[in-house]
């Protein structure tokens, strides 16, 4: 126990370059509390005493913000930073030295039975107001850009942006991979509004050369 606790404590210090002690940490990490509170939740949970669990989970909600439903397996080391708003379904799998910022939702997609939250899996960071919906696995070493939405499969090493999610970086393509770099992404929606300002640039001075065409033929007739 005190071993996990220790990791919990220390995987602040890796990741986030604001903290400044240990006591600051016990006293001020929201997303620190988020997850000791759900250990016990959890624990109670196993147990099958699930009032007990779900009113422990219900506490934690009110004090920090972070929404963990005492059903869900965390592994060791996750990192929720400025947690506020971060929901974690029932049937969600999350695995070992996963990075969450504010506003993530690992949520279902409906009223379906069995396994309906996602499984993440190791070394993954969710950035800023992600949503990862449904039964479907995160591969490890993945990103997952700020505000995307995810509802497919995602294979592991890869970078994820956009509404719908696409991955837009796999394996052998070269970018910078820091877990606090997470703004630092591929925008393929930018792309495609430059590839579309591209065309209509081409269409309009084609249309000019047309229109430059048609005052000499007319000047010709003349």
């Amino acid at each position: 126990m005190w071993k996990t606790i220790k990791n919990d404590i220390d995987v602040v210090f890796d990741r986030d370059p604001a903290a400044r002690s240990r006591l600051e940490v016990v006293l001020t990490y929201s997303g620190v509390h988020a997850v000791w509170m759900h250990r016990i939740a959890h624990w109670f949970w196993k147990k099958k005493l699930y009032f007990i669990a779900r009113f422990i989970s219900q506490v934690s909600r009110f004090l920090t913000g972070i929404e963990i439903h005492p059903g869900a397996t965390i592994g060791q080391r996750l990192f929720i930073d400025h947690g506020m708003g971060v929901v974690i379904g029932e049937t969600c799998e999350i695995g070992d030295n996963v990075t969450i910022y504010q506003g993530v939702t690992l949520g279902g997609t409906g009223k379906e039975k069995g396994k309906r939250h996602p499984t993440i899996e190791d070394n993954v960071l969710i950035a800023s107001g992600a949503k990862i919906l449904g039964s479907m696995t995160i591969g490890e070493n993945s990103r997952i850009g700020a505000g995307s939405v995810v509802l497919k499969e995602v294979p592991k090493n890869s970078t994820v942006v956009g509404i719908p999610g696409k991955v837009v970086v796999q394996d052998g393509m070269k970018v910078k991979h820091d877990d606090l770099d997470h703004h630092i992404l591929p925008d393929p929606v930018q792309d495609k509004f430059l590839e579309l300002e591209k065309e209509i640039k081409q269409l309009r001075e084609e249309l000019e050369a047309y229109k430059q065409k048609d005052v000499l033929v007319r000047k010709g007739d003349e």
